[in-house]
């Protein structure tokens, strides 16, 4: 969330950065807005100075005897007695209305993001690796997994519709090993600290990390108003929600290998083969909460961290410099990581790291506390996937992939796949 305060005294900086995200002006509006709250807040602390005053007035009539003018007094009392709950009323209202535009204001890129509309405008940062150099026919991986016969499709329709896949036998085992190898790396080597959270979270936490309003239609909702987290990032970040930190503490690192739910209710049509596009998958989440000064070096860092991944596989991606247009709601700067994918011959993200500045700091209310002793200052976040779990198993499908139909275990995850080496077709 930005600050009105910034916004008044930013007006134009404010709408230069929304023309760079596609958006249109509100500068404007939100500072017209914030003069009416403004101006009936006034009218409250001047009824509520004169109704203090009032009082006074009348104890003074009242010991000089002077009835006529106490009873005026307390008439004028009275009208400001029965005025007050409506103007407070009037001020909680727009209050709410003034919280409710700025929440779905979405943040202010960085300097250095390049503007421009969609994914075609984003910019490659840099290339890992080169694609795989060998010449029988790719696959794409719904159809390796298939013809291995570790991936059902029908049977997973039948028991949860479209966008959920049943992987089985050394398939699942091997996703499995993904998420624990991730899990190791990040723990072991690059200083996250691991979490187990809640799967289901409130509004709250859902609006912290920016999830709501705006997005309500995008996650889905338990009958008892609870939340399928989208991401471990609502909770991770959200593990800081209300609280004061100490600025020598920072950074925190938190990770969290969870289920991810998404409704994927803007992607009707969209990847509708496969593993790529679904309501149900696993994700290994990186969360670093720092102070200002540090934020900027900290996503570099992050964004090392999701690239080993992805090295110690033996995979060939490119890191991309997201476009304004492109960026997420809550970032103000973010790198794709785009995996190579032979059996489409193309590059899909696999991980998005971002920087969010104290955006979701002010919704949370989360600050830390200068080790200058000055005050307190809203906590700077960012997050990523260290990666997508289920993208990673498509990625190691595709690229592992042997000319007889088999799948090559990579090395790294050889101590994960109880002395699999190979993953051939069922018996």
């Amino acid at each position: 969330m930005l600050d009105i305060k910034w916004i008044r005294d930013n007006p134009e900086a404010l709408d230069q950065a929304l023309a760079k995200r596609g958006a249109e002006p509100l500068s404007a509006s939100l500072i017209a807005l914030d003069e009416r709250r403004r101006s009936v807040v006034q009218a409250m602390q001047d009824m509520q100075s004169r109704r203090n005053a009032a009082s006074k007035e009348i104890g003074a009539a009242m010991a000089q005897k002077n009835s006529e003018l106490a009873d005026r007094l307390k008439a004028e009392m009275a009208v400001l007695k029965e005025s007050l709950p409506a103007r407070e009323a009037e001020e909680s209202a727009l209050t709410a209305e003034l919280a409710d535009a700025l929440s779905r204001i979405p943040n202010i890129p960085f300097d250095d993001v390049p503007v421009g509309r969609d994914e075609n405008d984003n910019v490659v940062a840099r290339v890992v690796g080169e694609k795989p150099g060998w010449t029988h026919e790719p696959k794409e991986h719904y159809e390796i997994g298939e013809a291995l016969g570790y991936m059902d499709f029908e049977r997973a329709a039948r028991l949860s519709g479209a966008r959920f896949t049943v992987l089985t036998g050394p398939l699942a085992r091997l996703e499995r090993a993904l998420g624990q190898f991730m899990l190791d790396l990040h723990t072991g080597e690059h200083g996250y600290t691991e979490v187990s959270s809640p799967l289901m979270v409130r509004d709250e936490a859902m609006y912290g990390t920016g999830q709501l309003p705006k997005f309500s239609e995008d996650l889905f909702k338990t009958t008892d108003g609870r939340w399928l987290i989208p991401t471990a990032e609502v909770t991770l970040t959200n593990l800081v929600s209300g609280e004061i930190l100490e600025q020598d503490k920072l950074p925190l690192r938190f990770t969290a290998l969870t289920p991810s739910f998404r409704s994927e209710a803007g992607s009707a049509g969209r990847d509708t083969r496969g593993m790529l596009r679904q309501h149900q998958f696993w994700k290994c989440e990186l969360v670093s909460i720092t102070d200002a000064e540090s934020a900027v070096a900290e996503h570099e860092r992050m964004t090392a961290c999701a690239e080993e991944v992805l090295k110690r596989l033996g995979l060939h991606f490119r890191t991309m410099t997201l476009c304004s247009g492109d960026m997420g709601f809550g970032a103000r700067k973010t790198y794709d990581l785009e995996v190579w994918l032979p059996g489409q011959k193309t590059y899909r993200e696999i991980s998005s790291c971002s920087v969010c500045g104290d955006f979701q700091g002010r919704r949370m209310n989360a600050r830390y506390r200068n080790r200058d002793g000055k005050g307190t200052t809203f906590v700077h976040t960012l997050n990523g996937s260290g990666t997508a779990v289920g993208r990673c198993l498509i990625a190691v499908l595709e690229n592992y992939l042997n000319e007889d139909g088999s799948v090559t275990i990579p090395d790294v995850l050889l101590p994960y796949m109880g002395g699999l080496t190979r993953i051939e077709k069922a018996a």
